[in-house]
């Protein structure tokens, strides 16, 4: 009811600016009556409620991001926006309908689109902030009870915990693991899971999360037999964080789900396209307006002590592929053998006095602007790394290998929240997976805007 009205009001304003007010195209605009604008509300208001419905707009919201809220507005009033103008351009020589919809503004139907977008979600962020401080102070709670102790569970209670604002309410932890009593942040087990039917019977929840370990998943089927017969909305928290720790996705294979242990944006074609044309146009750019600032270095450079102006070091890209990466040289020129093993640390004598200053700005990295339009290279991406160190990461580090599915970066997620040089490895993975997972366009201009303006932390 609500989202009628603002879908009325919406199409109001848009009437009021574009119709009444002429605004952008004079006053008194159009031949059109205003019943015959405000008639069409009878067809306007039913079609934007059935795709809100279609783009899950009223399923529950509460872990879900204003963001991806923001999203789902968008793309229903998009393929609204589509279905009007096809009616008014499509019925335009229909009968005796066809002189209205001639004469319809779409000036007004794009002012509609926009205000609509805009006073949609502003509702919606309203009913979302008060929802949410009503859950913190305890209010419009849902009683939760998990069946299984496991990391998923301890996963589970932390976020819950952690986002008061879901108004999540976990009741205990039917367990077989632990004894009754035992409690994870002042959530306890209440019971083993043998229990789970009279503790459905004595309780009154709204949702039973099913947190099975994943030795005890030949339990799962009684379990879910249980909690559905209980008549009680039950979910399914797989405890594979270990297995597969990031975002899996699945496929319908005739009926039979698959899935997928790793989603790779850049392994569609179209994405691939899109980072690689700003991948040309950026560094094409960079080198363009960076050329005087590289010559300046590169005399300092060759002043100031002997040896090459550039330094060429072999790093593993896309696809476990070798290539060489440059660099403006840093260093006092050292044996090759020492700059393929060494790791360079805080205050590390080998770097000459220019050097520290190039390094400390990250100057020394703009030669790898001809690595990116080479193609060896994307303007964000997980660092390449020497040969020595990939062969001794594989072999200690789980997962590290996931890191060349996509190509290596001039900077990336884990630089710019401080994970470079003599660094945390395991983090820095657990920075690279998350980005190589949750690739788009904006999360590479966020993090080139943040390596512009913060520079990469721990730089030395």
């Amino acid at each position: 009811m609500l989202d009628a009205v603002v879908t009325a009001f919406s199409y109001f304003v848009a009437w009021l600016l574009v119709i009444y007010l002429g605004i952008g195209s004079g006053a008194g605009t159009g031949t059109l009556g205003a019943d015959i604008y405000f008639g069409a509300l009878l067809i306007i208001i039913p079609l934007y409620l059935i795709l809100y419905g279609a783009f899950g707009l009223y399923l529950p919201k509460r872990v879900e991001s204003r963001r991806a809220e923001f999203r789902r507005i968008l793309r229903a009033n998009l393929v609204g926006l589509a279905i009007i103008v096809f009616v008014l351009f499509a019925g335009r020589n229909i009968g005796n309908i066809g002189p209205y919809l001639r004469n319809f503004s779409t000036r007004m139907i794009l002012a509609f689109f926009v205000l609509n977008n805009v006073f949609e979600y502003s509702f919606r962020f309203a009913i979302r902030t008060v929802l949410r401080t009503a859950r913190k102070q305890g209010y419009n709670q849902k009683n939760i009870l998990l069946v299984g102790y496991s990391d998923a569970a301890e996963g589970f209670i932390d976020r819950c915990i952690a986002n008061p604002e879901w108004g999540y309410k976990i009741f205990g932890i039917l367990s077989d693991s632990k004894e009754g009593g035992y409690k994870y942040r002042n959530v306890s087990v209440v019971g083993g899971i043998s229990e789970l039917e009279g503790c459905l019977k004595d309780n009154d929840f709204d949702e039973i999360a099913v947190t099975l370990p994943l030795d005890k998943y030949t339990l799962l089927k009684p379990v879910v037999n249980t909690c559905e017969k209980s008549g009680v909305h039950t979910k399914f928290v797989p405890d594979y964080g270990r297995v597969l720790p990031t975002i899996p996705y699945t496929e319908d294979l005739e009926g039979l789900p698959v899935i997928n242990i790793r989603h790779v944006p850049l392994t569609r074609p179209i994405n691939r396209f899109m980072k690689r044309a700003m991948d040309i146009a950026g560094s094409g750019a960079m080198l363009l307006v960076l050329s005087p600032v590289m010559l300046v270095v590169a005399i300092i450079i060759k002043c100031t002590d002997k040896g090459p102006v550039l330094y060429s070091q072999e790093r593993v890209g896309l696809h476990n592929k070798p290539f060489k990466m440059y660099k403006f040289r840093s260093m006092f020129v050292q044996p090759p053998e020492d700059g393929d093993t060494i790791w360079t640390v805080k205050n590390d004598p080998r770097v000459t006095p220019i050097g520290r200053i190039i390094r400390k700005t990250n100057i020394d990295e703009l030669p790898q602007l001809i690595n990116i339009l080479r193609g060896d290279m994307s303007l964000v991406g997980p660092r390449p790394e020497r040969p020595h160190f990939v062969e001794k990461f594989k072999e200690e580090i789980p997962r590290y290998m996931i890191k060349h599915q996509v190509r290596p970066g001039l900077t990336g997620w884990a630089q710019v929240n401080g994970l470079r040089g003599d660094t945390s490895i395991e983090k820095r993975i657990e920075y690279d997976l998350y980005y190589i997972e949750n690739w788009t366009v904006g999360f590479d201009i966020k993090i080139l805007f943040e390596t512009l303006f913060k520079g990469f932390k721990n730089a030395y």
